[in-house]
């Protein structure tokens, strides 16, 4: 069965999303691949997305893992009960001490969010979803951030970003002494764990950030540095270091298979000077007075003219 599976051009920026291709890679599920641009391209609305070979949709990542398992792609199928244990603590684990810090480096610190994060998704975006998707991305990760550290309170920022990274190190320190000199964390063949880990760490590794606090204590971690390597080597061997090929438009039958696409481009064209339209008017930019018109020369002397002559 051929999965088809939409994902975003801007793939490396999605913190969902590796974990989803490297799965897929580590099981050997045959996906064909289509990157886009515009998340109103997916059937779903929503990106990424799994179109099954039964013409069904699914969208929520932990979904796809599950499906892909129904389907015989199963990562863990080797893992004893104490392996499969020791996979959702640690999995637990990265959402709770790595994520965070995953969402504040790429979205909340400024510098970052300015001169890397912003302008990726803007360069790879068409006009005009690339004028406030961003911003709205931005929003929603941030709602995200203040769900997983909901106990403390935007007083104490400062001090909360402070903890958020020293519990991130901490964390990283445990992934390295856990993985030791082993290829994957459970010895020779690669597990859902690897996905997860690979994930998030390729991420942090391969993004050229001005404010890389915790990219630098990753760095000092050798083991971890190598073994995301060699998953990218072995794995993703057309992914030197930065991403994969320039993008191809696809020729032919392929590209009229896809039946939402001129409405899609409609929808969004319609959107976008939407939100333009209205930002200008919210912001004062445009707007709109009712002038009452000017009568012509002579109107007024006119009717006294004739007011006195009915007199």
């Amino acid at each position: 069965m051929l999965f088809f599976f939409l994902i975003p051009l801007w793939g490396p920026l999605c913190l969902l999303l590796p974990p989803l291709q490297t799965y897929a890679r580590f099981t050997g599920a045959p996906l064909k691949v289509h990157k886009v641009t515009n998340p109103w391209q997916s059937p779903s609305g929503t990106l990424p997305a799994l179109r099954t070979g039964h013409g069904e949709v699914i969208s929520v990542p932990h979904k796809i893992i599950t499906h892909l398992r129904k389907e015989k792609y199963n990562a863990d199928y080797d893992l004893s009960a104490r392996q499969g244990a020791d996979t959702l603590a640690f999995m637990s684990l990265l959402e709770e001490k790595l994520l965070p810090v995953l969402i504040h480096t790429f979205w909340v610190d400024t510098k970052n969010y300015v001169e890397v994060t912003r302008k990726w998704y803007a360069e790879a975006m068409p006009f005009p979803l690339n004028f406030f998707l961003p911003g709205r991305m931005q929003r929603q990760f941030m709602e995200r951030l203040q769900l997983l550290c909901g106990e403390h309170g935007p007083e104490n920022e400062e001090e909360l970003e402070k903890e958020l990274y020293q519990e991130a190190r901490e964390c990283l320190t445990l992934l390295s002494q856990r993985l030791g000199s082993q290829k994957f964390f459970f010895g020779d063949a690669p597990a859902s764990l690897d996905a997860y880990v690979f994930g998030y760490l390729a991420l942090l590794l391969q993004a050229k950030l001005p404010s890389g606090k915790l990219q630098a204590h990753l760095r000092g971690l050798h083991n971890l540095c190598a073994y995301c390597t060699h998953i990218l080597s072995l794995y993703f061997p057309w992914d030197g270091a930065e991403g994969p090929p320039p993008r191809q438009t696809p020729v032919g039958p392929e590209t009229e298979e896809e039946p939402y696409r001129r409405r899609n481009q409609v929808l969004s064209v319609l959107a976008g000077l939407a939100a333009m339209v209205g930002y200008a008017l919210l912001s004062g930019i445009v707007s709109i007075q009712r002038t009452t018109p000017a009568r012509a020369p002579g109107t007024r002397s006119l009717s006294m003219a004739e007011e006195d002559e009915e007199e």
